[in-house]
């Protein structure tokens, strides 16, 4: 039973102004179990009614109908609350979720419509350090979220595999690189010429051209600036699947820029044939002065393309190919001018999908020592980062658990797991600044800390050692305000997951997971589960198994594991 819906078809008895979708929308969940467990605002009926929001409460609260599953209604300054019976509220939720099991909380509201999720793409030759962590995981936790919801989803990483960077890369390796070095070195190698040829060209500005030099040779198809630039490709990409693999990343499609070399001139032609190209000083612009905006630089004055010819293109193919519901690139904040410009192209182009492009900014992520520089060199590689997450985990399982089956396996789970719920914990708005200590405490709210309460659900499982189904369990073992606080919030789980797709926040699955999780242990604490008396026994049970159901399915859908051994 869906008590939203219920008491939206109650309420709309009453104000049938108000559509059933408004006034499930307008039903809230109060921050307190002692204020019910739905209220109903009245504050925006009052200029409807002419009366005071607690007049029409009090006036709704008399003459509302009060079915079997509503234990009493009030009216609480403005507010109708409503508090649901608490057996019927327990069977209700957890015979939904001992149904349903990992497939609680999704739905079929995305069934026929895709949505493309363009995260990641870190840029070929250079290092995939802790900054990129956080596309990588946003981006990851949004596919699956959607996918809950039932949208087929594709995830592209869009490599960053072309540019005037390329340019620099070949000019400091015929500089100062080898075939040797590199081959022995990888992208460490690629790293260390790169942050040389910041260095130098800082003393010799004549590098930067020579390095445009050698992009538009790579533009034109140049055979050697592009044989360097697929051996550089290649070893990036080797590099980068190893972290992919660590975190448990897959992608749909690694088209890069550089796949719309052939499909931009095209786009190019098209701008300029519906009028919205400007020449500036030898370079082609699309100018939003009208809107508050530097203009859009098409091609440089040398004929080369940039980041927004590239982006463009690759919409436009996107739509063509997948035609998408929504397009959502994950990236940081820093770059919101950037897509809000070529969106803006795209609207004068005359594509009604402009608003089907939807960007998603983040915030930076730096270590305790400070921010991190490719340019300058001081960059933390985050395979290394990745590794020694598995290595201090190893260390605390073996201080407090060192008979643990499968340690390896565990320690990478629990080590990649903190790494990734720590990023998403985080608004991802906000900056993170990454700490060790923070992040793999087994007490606070954390990863850790999740799994821990998963693995503990798990492990009274297995002590207990019996089938547990919905069928006939006692729900009124399960009205004390422990037990009634870990249901309530079970039963939040389908609205959070709908609620992180719709604001694009992760962070929602996250904090809600901890929460579950403290309420839980709590209920741990104050009710002994495997009784002698078997109503009470098979009660908990159920609410432990759909403790443990819910929190593999919240882990998921931020991309972390679940142990069922700690």
């Amino acid at each position: 039973m869906d008590f939203k819906v219920q008491i939206a078809d109650l309420l709309y008895k009453q104000f049938n102004d108000l559509s059933k979708e408004e006034i499930i929308s307008m039903l809230e969940i109060p921050p307190s179990p002692d204020m019910g467990d739905y209220a109903f605002p009245c504050f925006r009926l009052a200029k409807l009614f002419k009366k005071s929001p607690a007049m029409i409460a009090e006036e709704t609260v008399k003459v509302l109908e009060k079915p079997d599953f509503i234990k009493e209604i009030k009216n609480v300054t403005g507010y109708i609350n409503f508090y649901i019976d608490k057996a019927k509220f327990a069977s209700a939720i957890l015979e939904s979720v001992l149904k349903s099991k990992e497939k609680y909380g999704s739905s079929n509201e995305g069934e026929g419509k895709n949505i493309v999720v363009d995260y990641s793409a870190p840029n070929i030759a250079k290092p995939f350090h802790v900054g990129h962590l956080r596309s990588t995981v946003i981006g990851g936790s949004i596919y699956r979220i959607y996918k809950h919801l039932g949208y087929n989803c594709i995830g592209v990483n869009h490599l960053g595999d072309w540019g005037t960077q390329f340019g620099k890369l070949i000019v400091a390796y015929k500089k100062w690189g080898s075939k040797e070095a590199v081959e022995q070195g990888g992208i460490k190698e690629l790293m260390r010429i790169y942050v040389l040829f910041h260095e130098e060209a800082e003393k010799d500005p004549s590098l930067e051209d020579e390095a445009r030099s050698w992009f538009t040779k790579m533009e034109r198809g140049d055979e050697e600036a592009l044989s360097l630039w697929n051996w550089f490709k290649d070893i990036s990409l080797e590099e980068f699947n190893k972290v992919y693999k660590l975190l448990g990343v897959e992608f749909d499609s690694y088209a890069g820029e550089s796949f719309y070399n052939d499909k931009m001139e095209a786009i190019i032609e098209e701008l300029d044939r519906k009028g919205l190209l400007k020449d500036s000083e030898g370079a082609k612009i699309v100018d939003l002065e009208d809107v508050n905006m530097p203009p859009c630089l098409i091609t440089k004055k040398d004929g080369s393309t940039l980041y927004a010819t590239r982006d463009i293109t690759a919409a436009i193919y996107r739509k063509n190919t997948y035609d998408f519901h929504k397009c959502i690139y994950v990236t940081a904040l820093a770059q919101n001018l950037h897509f809000a410009q070529w969106f803006e192209v795209i609207k004068r182009m005359g594509y009604d999908w402009y608003d089907r492009l939807v960007h998603v900014p983040f915030g930076l992520v730096s270590m305790e020592t400070g921010k991190l520089s490719t340019r300058k060199g001081n960059v933390v590689l985050l395979e290394e980062l990745l590794k020694e997450a598995i290595e201090k985990t190893k260390q605390i399982i073996n201080d407090k658990n060192p008979d643990l089956e499968d340690k390896e396996t565990v320690a990478e789970q629990v080590g990649i797991g903190a790494v990734v719920f720590n990023d998403l914990s985080n608004n991802r708005i906000k900056d993170v600044v990454f700490s060790w200590d923070k992040v793999l405490n087994f007490d606070g709210e954390t990863g850790p800390y999740v799994q821990y309460t998963h693995a503990r659900a798990c492990s009274v499982l297995r002590k207990a050692d019996i089938k547990v189904d919905e069928e006939n369990i006692d729900f009124n073992v399960l009205t004390d305000p422990a037990s009634i606080e870990v249901i309530r919030l079970i039963g939040q789980f389908p609205e959070k997951v709908k609620d992180a797709a719709e604001k694009l926040e992760p962070s929602f699955i996250a904090r809600y997971v901890v929460d579950l999780a403290q309420a839980f242990n709590k209920f741990y604490h104050d009710n002994p589960i495997l009784t002698e008396d078997e109503a009470v026994k098979k009660a908990r049970l159920a609410l432990v198994y759909s403790v443990k159901i819910v929190l593999s399915s919240g882990l998921y859908l931020l991309g972390v594991k679940s142990p069922e051994k700690m």
